[in-house]
């Protein structure tokens, strides 16, 4: 989270600042306007630490480190199923049923 604030500012940088945000239809764009938000109010400096949880929630919507790990244990497990022969024949790859819906 080093590249908040351009080095160097311009109108260049503010007509070209939108490029490298989600603000234009991203998924993240409601958790980095909070993370703006909180750092405008105090400063690059302070806002650093100021405003960790915004920061950690902006970082890991744009990384998806959490959703990856658990996508990665998930995985494991079942292949660790399948070696022991609890899930054989159809039942390995079988996605989960729906029913949130």
């Amino acid at each position: 989270m080093h590249n908040i604030s351009p080095f160097l500012r311009s109108p260049m940088t503010d007509i070209t600042g939108g490029i490298i945000s989600y603000q234009l239809l991203g998924e993240c764009a409601r958790q980095e306007m909070e993370l703006m938000d909180c750092m405008e109010a105090y400063g690059l400096d302070r806002g650093l630490m100021k405003c960790q949880k915004y920061v950690e929630d902006y970082s890991e919507c744009h990384r998806k480190v959490k959703q990856f790990r658990r996508f990665y244990e998930m995985r494991k497990e079942r292949f660790r199923q399948i070696s022991e022969k609890k899930l054989t024949g159809n039942k390995r790859f079988v996605n989960p049923k729906i029913d949130s819906f």
